[in-house]
């Protein structure tokens, strides 16, 4: 298993289960389990709202919410149900909240409600709006701390997570797969990749696939600060765009009782780069080399300038979240240097791919795109990945 974030480790705690079906061995080249895309998210445990009728995203959601709130349940980790509004402030967002509607309805997303103005109220007194979509049983947590009582769990049913070794190679060996790392090898029956945002090249070293590639986007968030905290009690999200499976800036309750607004997404010059002057050429080089970028980019640059606007400008960030919670404004947020990188992946064509993608051949599965709801959904694309693995 090559990747300690929540989805790796899922995996490789669904093989190792009892009775054990296999010797399961985890490399992870941080010196910490959960050190990316699940350690700097917001948190939310999503009901499926959003997700194309049929798709792998769908399906694993809703039952990978189930099995993490019984999980965290019986590990004693952080799990509040405390609901969220998607809300559409003005007409020209009906029809798509409509849609939004039908899609979580076709989901069978639970306890989902239509609710007004006065209902709106009713659930977030600040919140304002014409009409919304009210999911209950949309949850926070702390994924981080899911991912190291994977990792614990792990261990003690004897399988082997080593962090601070970074893969350099797989090739194929008589009988199994040859992973390198550091002046070390060591022969697998079979591999699964769970790289994040190096999927795409680490996927490569196994199957010389080149398509779709990782295009990094950095999600960035503000701080409300303590006292107006309490102006909003769970999540109030806008209606997404359909066009791109990023939610816009929402307000988002953290298990530790802060706040946060966030997050935009700006495309980002580094794959694991959390600041803006973040640079590494090699992945800018590849960026460019690419023609999926190159597509994706003239499609989509007009949205991509009004993010790096709000990247850049606190009231521009913040002059959209307003829409939703008025009595929020710049001065009652900070910006606490809190940054996601989410790895997206993009075909050849330009498009962003809006489905989990999982592939694989000769004892070698890769999970090449896995964004969000995928820390929801781990637990399910454990057993989806093993039975493949195993079949």
């Amino acid at each position: 298993m090559i990747g300690a974030g929540i989805v790796g480790l899922a995996v490789a705690r669904e093989l190792a289960r009892p009775p054990p079906v296999a010797s399961v061995v985890v490399w992870e080249k941080e010196n910490r389990v959960g050190a990316h895309q699940t350690g700097r998210n917001s948190g939310v445990v999503h009901a499926g709202i959003y997700y194309r009728p049929g798709s792998l995203k769908a399906e694993l959601c809703s039952r990978g919410r189930r099995l993490l709130e019984e999980y965290a349940a019986e590990h004693g980790l952080p799990y509040e149900a405390c609901g969220k509004l998607v809300v559409a402030v003005d007409a020209g967002e009906l029809g798509r909240l409509d849609a939004l509607e039908r899609t979580a309805t076709q989901n069978a997303v639970p306890g989902l409600r239509r609710v007004g103005p006065g209902e709106i109220a009713e659930l977030e007194p600040h919140a304002v709006g014409l009409v919304a979509l009210h999911s209950p049983l949309t949850a926070i947590t702390d994924y981080a701390a899911v991912a190291e009582t994977m990792a614990s769990e792990l261990r003690t049913g004897g399988g082997v997570v080593r962090t601070s070794s970074a893969v350099t190679g797989i090739s194929r060996t008589t009988g199994g797969v040859l992973v390198a790392w550091g002046d070390e090898a060591e022969r697998v029956d079979r591999l699964v990749v769970c790289a994040g945002l190096q999927a795409d090249r680490v996927s490569r070293w196994a199957d010389g696939e080149d398509d779709p590639r990782i295009v990094p986007f950095r999600g960035e968030y503000l701080t409300v600060r303590p006292e107006k905290r309490a102006l909003v009690r769970g999540m109030v999200y806008p209606v997404p765009d359909p066009r791109y499976p990023f939610l816009g800036v929402h307000f988002t309750r953290r298990v530790s009782g802060e706040l946060e607004v966030g997050p935009n997404a700006v495309l980002a010059l580094r794959r694991e780069g959390y600041r803006r002057s973040d640079f590494a050429a090699t992945d800018v080089r590849a960026l460019a080399a690419y023609p999926g970028f190159w597509r994706m980019a003239r499609r989509h640059w007009r949205t991509g300038v009004r993010e790096v606007r709000g990247s850049l400008s606190t009231r521009s960030f913040m002059r959209d979240a307003q829409r939703y919670v008025p009595e929020i404004g710049r001065a009652d947020v900070v910006r606490s240097g809190a940054a996601g990188v989410r790895a997206q992946a993009v075909g050849r064509d330009g498009s962003l791919l809006d489905d989990f993608r999982i592939t694989g051949s000769d004892g070698v599965t890769c999970v090449r795109n896995a964004p969000s709801p995928a820390a929801t959904s781990s637990l399910a694309i454990a057993q989806h990945v093993a039975d493949r693995v195993l079949s």
